[in-house]
């Protein structure tokens, strides 16, 4: 135990650095997890040794991992998507399981040793790619919906791996015993856990979540995990086997959401360790001597998928463009491939020498994909025809959709708050253009009668297509910062004279988007805060014109005192940011340096820090002026960051 403790401190000590270095340069954090396990591992420096204890922290990784996949792992979500998912998905993993198993078997690998392998690369990084999706606002694009139905069969197909490569690396002789057995208990333990654990789960949480505790509801979560992990293993099965059962049986139930956010901390924390186990296998000398190996295999996984999956997307969908694109996505390898490698180097079902290869042209790949990603719109334009005619197509529905417009509002998102938005500019008899890259919401709205056409408000051509020379303001109504960047970017580029209207989370960008042309925005924070005001004032039996013209006051003053935020605990749990502005109170005692000297004086500028309001003796005024001055017992309210207001502070107290 204390060998496993010492081994923990080391490795987190080491990774926090290591994380917080990635991230300043914009690289995965699963890369500094593998390069922190392969430089302290024992084939580098040594200083960590390959032992049982750090493989049992790479254990507690792969349990949390799965139990969040099972977590979002949806059965009627699966249903919706069946063609994908059981078409496409089925294609994906059959199909790269039989070229790779091939390829194995003609470099000299036995079969069971090759089909290892081939399931290892058979996986793509659903964490990275769900996040790219959604980043990129191509989640409901058709290539977005082909890349997550397959990943969908990916963790489907991952629960069967888990259960044959143990048995294949059996005795040839009981091979078909144990094959036999092992379907067997699976069987038996999925039937006892799925049809008789659900009902059990949802009563047995309904009974947890009406003591509500915290603790014990989190105590509950640990509980559940780990006690059906160690059913299936004591089953003959895997640990990660029974911890993806309980995320699924989780999922079905009204608590999903609470224990997505419960867990996420531990499930982080052990997967980056076991990111960082498995980084200790990579052997740099064995790599250095095998490095056209190396190389081979990665273009192997690279153009072999990709093959793969752009075939099966071109015979299922008829997409020329849609198929390329979904291959670019999925051609990389995955972290289920670096859960199912280390299954293959325990159970020795494979030589280690090749393991080692595989494993280094799959963290090189990760690096690679979104490179790839984000080229592929010109891959795809540059190597499809049929890609050039689509987009024309859908810029001549674009303006076919505008061209009897004038003077009209383009809405960028024809979301929840587009909608409403658009029902008030037809209240007001405006005519308007709404763009929206829903297929199925476009679908609908049009069929109503609402102008909304399919397109990408953050391209230009398509921005162009919808009026914009015409055009007498433009919207964004989604919460998109750098989508929105770019639609103003196009904006400036063409019609630098148009208002444009965008809306952000808070004000923290509201600056960063006026900057770049925006004429107004709207923070959707702040507005909820006045809008809650102008209620409770109103409720209290304040006078209607004196609410309505002090809100006008406050959003003249572009939210000067409001600009910021006092930091809570609960601050840092929500939306950490360092390098965020926010409030702080400094009270100024008897004898303070600031005392009897004004605001200009203080050199508060120099730290980038302003005055947002004083309050003395139970009067607060704010925005005072720099020749005001300050008296002991003032109560000084301060804008800035964090580091600047720490500076500030002592400047006050102490002086300069």
């Amino acid at each position: 135990m204390h060998g496993l403790f010492n081994i923990a401190l080391m490795l987190l000590a080491v990774t926090v650095f290591a994380v917080a270095l990635f991230r300043a340069f914009g690289l995965p954090p699963v890369l500094a997890y593998l390069m922190v396990g392969a430089v302290l591992g024992p084939h580098a420096a040594g200083v960590v040794p390959d032992s049982e204890q750090a493989r049992y922290l790479a254990e507690f990784g792969v349990v949390f991992l799965m139990f969040s996949i099972g977590l979002e792992f949806s059965l009627p979500r699966l249903f919706a998507m069946k063609r994908i998912v059981l078409g496409l998905g089925s294609l994906q993993v059959l199909g790269t399981l039989l070229l790779f198993g091939l390829l194995g078997m003609l470099l000299g690998l036995d079969w069971k040793a090759s089909f290892a392998v081939a399931s290892v690369i058979a996986m793509s990084s659903t964490a990275m790619l769900s996040k790219l999706l959604v980043d990129r606002m191509e989640l409901e694009s058709p290539h977005g919906r082909q890349v997550i139905g397959v990943l969908l069969f990916q963790d489907i197909a991952v629960v069967p791996l888990l259960i044959l490569i143990p048995a294949l690396a059996q005795p040839a002789g009981s091979l078909l015993p144990t094959l036999g057995i092992a379907a067997i208990k699976a069987v038996v333990v999925l039937t006892l856990i799925l049809f008789i654990g659900q009902r059990l789960m949802r009563r047995w949480f309904l009974l947890v979540a009406r003591r509500k505790s915290s603790e014990l509801f989190m105590l509950n979560i640990l509980f559940t995990t780990l006690g059906l992990a160690w059913v299936t293993e004591l089953a003959g099965l895997s640990l990660a086997l029974g911890a993806f059962l309980a995320g699924m049986l989780i999922s079905e139930t009204e608590y999903r959401l609470q224990v997505e956010e419960d867990i996420k901390p531990f499930r982080d924390v052990l997967l980056g360790l076991f990111m960082v186990t498995v980084g200790m296998f990579l052997d740099f000398g064995v790599i250095a001597r095998n490095l056209q190996w190396v190389l081979l295999i990665l273009a192997g996984i690279f153009v072999l998928k990709f093959v793969v999956v752009a075939a099966a997307s071109r015979w299922l969908e008829g997409l020329d463009g849609a198929a390329v694109r979904a291959g670019l996505w999925l051609c990389a390898g995955g972290e289920f491939g670096f859960v199912l490698l280390t299954l293959a180097s325990d159970v020795q079902i494979a030589p280690a020498s090749v393991l080692q290869l595989v494993l280094a042209a799959l963290v090189i790949s990760l690096l690679l994909a979104p490179i790839l990603i984000q080229y592929s719109d010109k891959i795809v334009l540059r190597f499809v025809a049929s890609e050039w005619m689509l987009r024309s197509m859908e810029l001549t529905r674009v303006a076919a959709k505008s061209i009897a417009t004038d003077k009209h509002v383009i809405i960028c998102g024809y979301g929840r708050t587009g909608q409403f938005l658009a029902r008030l500019l037809e209240q007001e008899q405006v005519s308007y253009v709404a763009l929206d890259l829903d297929p199925d919401r476009v679908r609908d709205a049009a069929a109503a009668g609402d102008p909304v056409v399919f397109g990408d408000s953050a391209r230009h051509e398509t921005l162009l297509a919808a009026g914009l020379m015409r055009a007498s303001a433009v919207v964004v109504s989604y919460n998109d910062v750098q989508a929105t960047l770019k639609v103003l970017h196009h904006v400036q580029a063409a019609r630098p004279d148009i208002p444009v209207v965008a809306r952000a989370h808070d004000d923290r960008d509201m600056e960063r988007l006026v900057n770049q042309g925006a004429a107004e925005v709207v923070p959707e924070m702040l507005e909820t805060s006045i809008m809650l005001a102008t209620h409770t004032l109103t409720l209290i039996g304040k006078p209607i014109a004196r609410v309505i013209r002090r809100m006008r006051v406050v959003r003249s003053q572009q939210f000067s005192l409001m600009r910021g935020f006092f930091l809570g605990s609960s601050d840092l749990d929500e939306r950490p940011d360092a390098q965020e502005a926010r409030l702080h109170s400094v009270s100024l005692l008897p004898g303070g340096a600031a005392a009897g000297k004004p605001i200009a004086e203080l050199g508060l500028d120099e730290l980038s820090v302003k005055v947002a309001a004083v309050r003395r003796r139970g009067v607060r005024s704010l925005d005072p002026a720099p020749t005001s001055l300050l008296e002991a017992g003032d109560v000084l309210v301060l804008l800035g960051l964090p580091g600047d207001l720490a500076a500030a502070e002592e400047r006050l107290l102490k002086g300069a």
